[in-house]
């Protein structure tokens, strides 16, 4: 099996990796959600979840008359389509658009959906999804061709979220592709984190402040309110997390709880958009979740700048913020760049970590089961460091670059 890293090898963003030069798994953008299509025309394609980093540029497959079949699960179908959706509408009137309205629209036609635990066939090869534990729909990717049997990790959580269950599959392969985004962080157990949320919350809303916590629309947005319905938080959900929320609904198979989820879209408040809305709403003493996640856009931007003047109030960040971002500006400074202004902001500021990858501990658990097997380090900013480690631990691994063949 030869296996061909076009993206997302040594670091995070656009994954797409070509096996046998026939089937394509994922096809995503840059971290920063940009990139342009590569030069690249597969039997068919399998997607492992339904984030930009690994699904963004699917439509782009789809110009003239290319029509490979895309396999995934649902949840990452319905992702895939809104992600598409808002690309183009960010991009509308720019030249370098990756993908067009009829290319997306054409996803209709090559859209074939599987459960977890369902082997189908794909370029010749036989693929089965496993659930990975990372948002709903998420996928570890088993692949065969008859001779050598490979895993694709794509990105996972070792530990149960209010949204979704540890993952407990480990299928057998020969080869593992895997994430590692998080091989040098060790995490506070999950419910320790969200008691720490959830006291300095209601610490805010007694003093009579306002929280507006940034949140990555898929995923985050619904765990940070599952949090609040369970504590019974008023909160309100604005941005791209109400659409992400409603596709969610969709399909509650792939949920932890579905009832407990429901509970918490019924406890949440929707805001339509209108911006005297949200400046009432940001008088409000309640949280306030909303995106963007590291405040590079959307409703964010009006939320801070509202609440910027008074020490009681607080941004409470729900994720990573990376470095240059306006959240770890704001995170470390005190002070950032919204909508090119300059804003001081006077509100306390802190981080929460609500990843949905797995963490050092957690990817070691994970790989544990696979000693036997040759890894290969792609998907994090020290692939290599984090292989050299494994080696040392007495596993055969390797940190591919991008545009390496690695025959396995």
């Amino acid at each position: 099996m030869d296996v061909r890293f076009l993206g997302g090898a040594r670091e995070i963003g656009r994954s797409a990796i070509l096996v046998n030069d026939r089937l394509l798994l994922d096809y995503g953008m840059g971290g920063d959600g940009g990139g342009q299509p590569l030069d690249v025309d597969p039997e068919a394609v399998v997607v492992s979840h339904g984030h930009l980093d690994h699904v963004g540029l699917v439509p782009a497959l789809l110009k003239g008359d290319r029509r490979p079949p895309v396999h995934w699960t649902p949840p990452t179908r319905d992702l895939a389509y809104l992600l598409a959706q808002d690309t183009l509408k960010l991009r509308e009137g720019q030249y370098n658009q990756p993908f067009t309205r009829a290319e997306v629209g054409a996803m209709g036609e090559v859209s074939q959906t599987h459960g977890y635990g369902e082997p189908f066939e794909a370029a010749g090869h036989t693929v089965t999804f496993f659930d990975a534990g990372h948002i709903p729909g998420s996928a570890h990717v088993r692949i065969s061709d008859g001779e050598t049997t490979l895993l694709y990790t794509g990105d996972f959580h070792g530990e149960s979220q209010r949204l979704l269950s540890a993952p407990t599959s480990r299928p057998d392969a020969d080869v593992v592709i895997t994430e590692s985004t998080y091989s040098d962080v060790t995490r506070d157990p999950r419910e320790r984190e969200e008691a720490r949320f959830v006291e300095a919350v209601e610490e805010t809303i007694v003093g009579g402040g306002t929280v507006v916590a940034p949140a990555f629309a898929i995923g985050r947005t619904q765990e940070v309110a599952m949090i609040c319905a369970a504590h019974d938080i008023p909160c309100y959900v604005d941005g791209m997390g109400v659409a992400v929320t409603d596709r969610f609904r969709q399909t509650p198979e792939y949920l932890r709880d579905p009832d407990a989820f429901r509970n918490a879209v019924g406890h949440a408040r929707v805001v339509t958009g209108r911006d005297g809305q949200r400046r009432r709403i940001a008088e409000e003493n309640a949280v306030i979740i909303t995106t963007a996640g590291m405040l590079n856009g959307g409703p964010a931007m009006t939320y801070v700048p509202e609440i910027k003047g008074n020490p009681q109030n607080l941004v409470a960040f729900t994720g990573h913020q990376v470095e240059g971002t306006p959240g770890r500006d704001l995170l470390d400074t005190g002070s950032t760049e919204l909508d090119g202004r300059h804003v001081q902001v006077a509100a306390r500021r802190k981080a929460f970590d609500f990843s949905a990858h797995a963490d050092r501990d957690g990817l070691l658990d994970f790989l544990d089961d696979y000693r036997g097997s040759q890894l290969l380090v792609n998907h994090g900013d020290r692939c290599e460091a984090f292989a050299s480690e494994l080696e040392e631990d007495g596993y055969e691994a390797s940190a591919p670059e991008v545009g390496e063949t690695v025959s396995v």
